[in-house]
């Protein structure tokens, strides 16, 4: 065998345990491969399932939505009835209570003007 003979050997062995030695990070990387595989698969299975959960409940906030807006509906058209029933009341009752109380006020002032008037003029 010649040197070149033996520095060929050298680098074929060479070669086969650096072969050897990167198999094992492939091998290790081709499991890792597989279990991104498996995790995938699991994550787009408990997908679906929280889409479909997902969905359902906005189905239902929409029909709460819609009783909302009924009662809501109903409630602006009560609030529009009392202020209705509060202007009737102003408009027949309001005004001649006002003006009963101010007549009733302007009489208790009279009197009470008459009555100091009097006693005034009794002192003199």
């Amino acid at each position: 065998m010649t040197a070149g003979d033996v520095a060929g050997l050298i680098a074929a062995v060479a070669f086969v345990l650096l072969v050897g030695v990167l198999a094992v990070p492939l091998v290790k990387l081709g499991r890792v491969l597989d279990e991104l595989s498996r995790s995938v698969r699991e994550v787009t299975e408990h997908s679906v399932t929280i889409l479909d959960e997902a969905a359902t409940t906005v189905a239902s906030a929409n029909e709460q939505l819609v009783k909302v807006d009924t009662i809501t509906t109903s409630a602006a058209q009560v609030s529009e009835n009392v202020s209705a029933l509060a202007g009737l009341y102003a408009a027949t009752l309001g005004r001649p209570l006002v003006k009963v109380a101010a007549f009733s006020y302007a009489v208790r002032q009279a009197f009470a003007g008459a009555s100091r008037t009097a006693r005034e003029e009794g002192r003199r």
